[in-house]
């Protein structure tokens, strides 16, 4: 069997400016990508813990149609996220976190320039798109960076700072299954651990609280599987009839691609979903790699989206025979692993 090489680990800028920069401002608006999963949203957590030990003004922003969180996450406390930008907005600085591009987070007056913008992440395609960039693929999510930063400023780790970037790592390593996973990424659960972390309680939150509802979706979702490219590509469509049949919201979807993943001999496995929620793209993907010789990012990059080689999502207008033809276009491109 052929196999693509790992890709050497990118990294861009240095991690002490970062702590510089956090030294010396005073306020900071904190976001992530849309459509958040564990690392995102226990990165910028986890940033919002440091700041707030270093004394500084913190708020955080995700916009209010990314509620409800998928049920998983509803265990973090994110009452306080701001859905629209604060008064004082110029005077902070935004700091994107596990951000790949800044058009996975569509929002104007993020973009429109003003502010000093920080981009804090460890995608291997990351556009470098921030005034201060700090990315480093090698970390195995950015919850990990966000633990070394609070080492590089001595901030003590709390045990609620803790057990967010545990959740970052736990649910971005896939449990520590993926090959992103070092000897660095246990020394920081462990850490973490150390800290405070129930580990019985977050996984038991993550992995075995699942409402009826996310079940019956599940169970539509793995009775429409197909195949397609030859048996490389397999897929399921996930529609707005689903969501109702089953009594089930859009947030209830997380972790079911997982499931298409472990299937036996294919190459990419797919999620399409019907976006029903107002102001989205009318479809989002969620792309994982059954193979080592796929690149799943740049599948996504070729609808606008990205993420890492073995795991990555878009959202696009087009339907799901156009989604399966430029799927199967994209993989005609790569070599199979």
């Amino acid at each position: 069997m052929n196999r693509v090489a790992t890709q050497d680990p990118v990294r861009i800028g240095d991690l002490e400016s970062i702590a510089e920069l956090f030294r010396n401002n005073g306020k900071f608006l904190l976001t992530t990508h849309e459509g958040p999963d564990g690392d995102a949203l226990g990165s910028l957590l986890g940033a919002h813990y440091l700041l707030d030990a270093l004394g500084r003004d913190s708020v955080m922003f995700l916009a209010a149609k990314e509620f409800p969180l998928p049920i998983e996450y509803r265990q973090m406390p994110l009452e306080e996220v701001f859905h629209e930008p604060p008064a004082d907005l110029r005077d902070r600085v935004v700091v994107f976190l596990d951000c790949g591009n800044i058009e996975r987070m569509p929002v104007d007056f993020l973009s429109s320039g003003g502010q000093q913008v920080v981009n804090i992440d460890h995608h291997h395609d990351n556009t470098g798109f921030g005034d201060l960039n700090y990315v480093d693929s090698g970390a195995s999510c950015t919850a990990e960076i966000i633990y070394e930063l609070a080492l590089l400023l001595n901030v003590r780790m709390t045990p609620a700072m803790a057990r967010a970037l545990y959740i970052g790592i736990v649910t971005d390593t896939g449990k520590f299954m993926y090959d992103a996973t070092t000897p660095r990424t246990h020394e920081v659960a462990a850490a973490l651990i150390e800290a405070g972390v129930d580990v019985d309680d977050v996984n038991q939150r993550l992995y075995e609280s699942v409402p009826i509802e996310k079940a019956r979706l599940l169970s539509r979702a793995l009775d429409g599987i197909e195949f397609h490219c030859g048996g490389d590509l397999i897929t399921t469509y996930i529609t707005a009839e689903d969501y109702e049949a089953a009594g089930a919201g859009e947030e209830m979807t997380e972790g079911i691609v997982d499931h298409l993943r472990s299937i036996e001999g294919i190459r990419v496995a797919a999620v399409i979903r019907d976006q029903v929620s107002r102001g989205r793209a009318a479809r989002k993907i969620s792309l994982r790699a059954g193979d080592t010789g796929t690149d799943v990012s740049a599948l996504a990059r070729m609808f606008g989206g990205g993420g890492h080689v073995k795991a990555a999502g878009c959202s696009t207008e087009l339907g799901f025979d156009q989604i399966v033809s430029e799927i199967c276009r994209g993989l005609d491109r790569q070599p199979a692993g």
